[in-house]
């Protein structure tokens, strides 16, 4: 949070010559206080929806159908609501983005299609390791896999189940919606495009130490155990925000974030290479780190802003002088 102290404090005005030169003449804590307002509007957000988590009292687990239905009432309408507050910071600020809320959010047609199978493309490539390892321990062929995908009743049964709505249907679509579509086009303004896709993962990172009251209610583990493993996950989480944070930025599109942090949550953390046996491990191995470094090749090429059209973050600092050329070209 560097950026927030001193002369690192800045607000971008992006509207007519009129609003610029009004921007121009704002003095003393006129920026400090916008700055500001961005990030306790993210900080709104990020404890409205976990709080919209526990507004049920149950002394049921997370993972009981019940308090998934319920958790999905509150957290929908937490979201539903989300971009209210956007709108209420660009009244606050007085900045005018020059484009509508939906565009800025990443709700635009344009590039569409490219910016749903690029990003994940590009995170499949990433897993190139767990894919193996998941053919590896699948006890069918390829063929009658991708039967068993494509069956309607397979589709049917996940519609169904409470825990796969939550992980690939909600949880990826309003954390995404709230952490970055409506975080991001907030702190741009103030931070800049780079220390942005930095600082957004932080809240999303700290939301969801909110799983500790309940491992430590049900004592699912020793306190230390608890807590270490909740360091982890924010290590995670946050590494993975800042990730869907540049696929953002980069796509103009909340899609291609929705579905890799969909894919994502489906995949699990990495960490299965050691259980197979010393004849498997080898090419185990190869494809981890083949993955890794296609990944790293891939990244700049998969993400080029030029396969996604006008990017509504980018333009929006370009007319304030501030092109981050990194980041949108």
């Amino acid at each position: 949070m560097a950026a927030l102290g001193g002369d690192g404090l800045r607000l971008l005005s992006v509207s007519s010559p009129e609003r610029q030169s009004e921007s121009t003449t704002l003095g003393g804590r006129g920026p400090e206080l916008c700055c500001w307002v961005s990030v306790f509007s993210c900080l709104s957000l990020a404890c409205s929806y976990v709080g919209s988590l526990y507004v049920w009292k149950s002394e049921l687990p997370r993972d009981h159908p019940a308090v998934i239905k319920r958790r999905f009432t509150s957290v929908l309408v937490v979201s539903s609501l989300s971009p209210l507050c956007v709108l209420l910071w660009r009244e606050l600020t007085g900045i005018q983005p020059g484009t509508s809320l939906l565009t800025l959010m990443g709700f635009r047609l344009e590039g569409i299609f490219p910016a749903a199978l690029l990003p994940l493309l590009l995170t499949m490539i990433l897993f190139l390791g767990p894919l193996m390892q998941l053919s590896m321990d699948c006890p069918c062929d390829l063929a009658d896999g991708l039967k068993v995908v494509l069956a309607p009743r397979s589709w049917a049964r996940c519609l169904t189940d409470m825990r796969w709505l939550r992980n690939q249907v909600i949880a990826p679509l309003t954390e995404e919606l709230v952490f970055r579509a409506c975080m991001l086009p907030m702190l741009a303004p103030c931070t800049g495009l780079g220390p942005a896709v930095f600082t957004c993962p932080l809240f999303f990172g700290v939301a969801h130490f909110h799983h500790i009251i309940e491992q430590l209610r049900f004592r699912q583990s020793s306190v230390g155990s608890i807590f270490l493993s909740a360091a982890f996950q924010f290590s995670y989480t946050a590494v993975f925000g800042a990730y869907t944070a540049f696929l953002f930025i980069r796509t103009g599109h909340l899609i291609g974030p929705v579905l890799c942090h969909s894919f994502c949550n489906y995949m699990g953390f990495p960490c299965r290479v050691c259980s197979p046996g010393a004849s498997q491990r080898r090419p185990l191995l190869a494809g981890y780190a083949l993955g890794v470094g296609l990944f790293l090749l891939l990244l700049q090429p998969l993400t080029d802003p030029k396969l996604y059209g006008s990017l509504p973050l980018c333009v929006l600092l370009e007319r304030a002088g501030d092109s981050e050329a990194l980041l949108c070209s």
